[in-house]
């Protein structure tokens, strides 16, 4: 055979090879020189892992798309991974236990399935240009992050950011959270803003020194708000909680405002937070379907539109909360506004929640009290909240 037909033999025969070596269920890096054999690929079908002796600087530039996963777990010799071109991946992003990883660098990347991160002390920030966009669940945990610039998302199913000591926020053009968003333990001085956020199906948020929700409208299932530093919380357009709305623990809380929260299906929980003398800000509330549990140092207490409480009803204070107390034994029985048994204290040093003290009123002058119980009301929960609802509600009226 001529030379002329041997040399286009042989560069279709590279391409095959190269073509073969972009598809495989995993493929896994052990140097660089792995990594640059990935290259020539523009998609890499399947899941590529970084093995646990790979060790420096791992870069796959080349590879615009990896539809499994990218995986580096336990590659304790990492120093830094990039992949310049890099834009989907198409389930998950996994960095674990990577102790001395200190630079991620992907400029073009937009969309992962799932972000998974943890214990990576020694990264400090992302060279992500482009920003995240898309991924369906993100969980950073136990990093040495202080921003999450470059991932910005405007939808996500769950995230979990927790235990990121030197995180002071997160900021993002989020509008929808569809399953969970959870904090905790991040950053002293750490703020949450989500200026587009409408609807989120649960929220817990927790250590946390300030918050902005300015949009939220809808919380389907619960929101607990436990444990911050943030003084003011206000949520002005929202209008419905599908289960729970707990304020429990928070320090320095002084007024929480939600001007057009009308309804709440589960319980309403307002519980020892130390600085907290009024709640005043539920103008618009009417119905509360569970339990009513508020328990503090509280010197007022009102809801001007209340029509409904389902299930048990105690507040207590260390305070003198007198006329609420009177007020709202005017409205407790079975045919009344509260539905369920009916517990209200004053001048109470022992004040606590559901199940502490016995029923009734009492002044903390001669310690009298007098019972109102009524038997509690079966429940009507909408379709939408679903059996997870219906049992936090029955629990609310025991």
């Amino acid at each position: 055979m001529s030379l002329k037909y041997i040399v286009p033999v042989m560069a279709v025969a590279g391409r095959a090879i190269a073509a073969s070596s972009c598809s495989a269920s995993t493929t896994t890096l052990h140097s660089q020189a792995d990594a640059t054999a990935l290259s020539a690929c523009q998609t890499f079908t399947g899941t590529v892992a970084l093995a646990t002796d790979a060790a420096g600087s791992i870069d796959i530039s080349g590879v615009e798309e990896i539809t499994g996963s990218l995986i580096g777990n336990n590659v304790t010799g990492l120093t830094t991974l990039s992949a310049d071109n890099l834009q989907k991946i198409g389930d998950t992003f996994s960095l674990q236990a990577c102790t001395i990883l200190s630079g991620l660098t992907f400029p073009a990347l937009v969309n992962v399935a799932k972000i998974d991160w943890a214990y990576l002390s020694a990264l400090q920030e992302l060279s992500f240009d482009q920003g995240v966009q898309m991924a369906k669940s993100v969980s950073i945990q136990t990093t040495g992050l202080t921003t999450l610039t470059g991932i910005n998302l405007q939808e996500v199913d769950t995230m979990v950011i927790a235990n990121n000591h030197f995180l002071n926020d997160v900021t993002m053009q989020l509008g929808n959270v569809t399953d969970h968003f959870s904090c905790q333990a991040n950053a002293q001085n750490f703020s949450i803003a989500f200026p587009n956020l409408i609807w989120a199906n649960q929220l817990e948020i927790n250590n946390v020194s300030s918050i902005d929700l300015p949009s939220l409208m809808y919380v389907n299932e619960s929101a607990y708000f436990t444990a911050n530093y943030f003084q003011t919380l206000s949520a002005a357009n929202l209008t419905s909680v599908g289960e729970s709305l707990s304020f429990v623990a928070n320090s320095d809380l002084t007024n929480v405002t939600m001007p057009l929260l009308t309804s709440i299906t589960g319980g309403l929980t307002v519980a020892n937070n130390t600085d907290l003398q009024k709640v005043n800000g539920f103008t618009s509330l009417k119905t509360i379907g569970g339990a009513f549990d508020f328990f503090g140092n509280f010197t007022d207490v009102e809801l001007p539109a209340i029509t409904e409480v389902q299930g048990a009803f105690n507040l207590q204070s260390t305070g003198d909360i007198s006329k609420a107390c009177d007020h709202f034994q005017s409205i407790a029985g079975s045919s009344s506004v509260i539905r369920g048994t009916f517990t209200c204290h004053y001048n109470d040093a022992s004040a606590g929640g559901i199940g502490s003290g016995s029923t009734g009123v009492q002044n903390g002058g001669d310690g009298s009290s007098t019972t109102s119980s009524a038997a509690a009301v079966p429940m009507l929960i909408p379709g939408a909240t679903g059996v997870l609802g219906v049992l936090l509600a029955m629990l609310g009226m025991l």
